[in-house]
């Protein structure tokens, strides 16, 4: 899988983009082009093709018009990448008085960015070590961080849980949208891949050699019909990672009631 990275474009063309603090308005008798519209037809670019697709000259012929119009707008490619970035990052929702304690922000935090995922697989494909320092993903991280704030941990470990959260949603998120992309890449359901094999399997695998896995995988194959359940991982390990952030909030303060309502 090819891996774009975040950042590579001129530091000040990009903050001036992301943050629009200069932007030229469309020539008289040319089609209505701004720097949104050249950024949400470059993600339906992404969306629809992948990030392989993507290019100026792709964009350019999206919007029908021609590839140098752009440069108007948005210094290259790189810079355009960033505002792409930032801008779907923006669609995650925020609500100022959301219900519920820490737990449940998490929980909602961590659905968003799994949806996120689902709708713009090419994100998985970026490195953002050097994210696009944007009013979006600014917000976003600010966000996020409120869910933690105020309930007795440092500043680091504020950053370190969100880390955490969204470093999990990434991995349960690329295992999903894998195991979509595996039928149009093989032509097999998995259905039909495991009917295919079967025939083997029962051949060559030794219960007395392998018991655990073959009692295990037995169990797993007739609860998912499948290798795995993508959505079955995330459930599962999202308890799991919030089970161990009430551990870490429990030992900062002992005396403190569990967040989790009582039976």
């Amino acid at each position: 899988m090819t891996v774009e990275y975040s950042g590579k474009g001129d530091p000040a063309r990009s903050l001036a983009l992301l943050w629009r603090t200069s932007e030229r308005a469309s020539r008289k008798g040319k089609p209505e082009l701004n720097v949104d519209r050249i950024v949400r037809a470059a993600i339906e670019v992404a969306d629809a093709e992948g990030l392989q697709a993507l290019s100026m000259r792709r964009v350019a012929e999206r919007l029908g018009v021609g590839t140098m119009s752009l440069y108007t707008y948005v210094p290259g490619k790189p810079e355009l990448f960033d505002v792409m970035l930032d801008t779907v990052y923006g669609e995650t929702a925020r609500p100022e008085h959301a219900p519920g304690d820490w737990r449940g922000a998490l929980d909602r935090i961590a659905r968003e960015n799994w949806a996120l995922y689902l709708r713009h697989p090419w994100l998985l494909q970026v490195a953002v070590s050097r994210p696009p320092l944007g009013p979006n993903v600014t917000a976003k991280y600010d966000y996020e961080l409120r869910a933690v704030d105020g309930i007795g941990l440092t500043d680091l470990e504020m950053d370190s849980v969100i880390t955490l959260i969204t470093g999990f949603v990434h991995g349960a998120a690329r295992g999903a949208v894998e195991a979509a992309q595996a039928e149009s890449a093989t032509g097999l359901t998995d259905e039909q891949w495991w009917a295919a094999h079967a025939p083997f399997l029962s051949r060559i695998t030794d219960a007395g050699r392998y018991p655990v896995a073959s009692r295990v995988g037995q169990s797993a194959g007739e609860a998912f019909n499948a290798a795995y359940s993508p959505e079955h991982a995330f459930e599962f390990g999202l308890e799991r990672v919030l089970d161990g952030i009430e551990t870490l909030i429990n030992r900062r303060a002992p005396t403190t009631r569990s967040s989790r309502p009582s039976a």
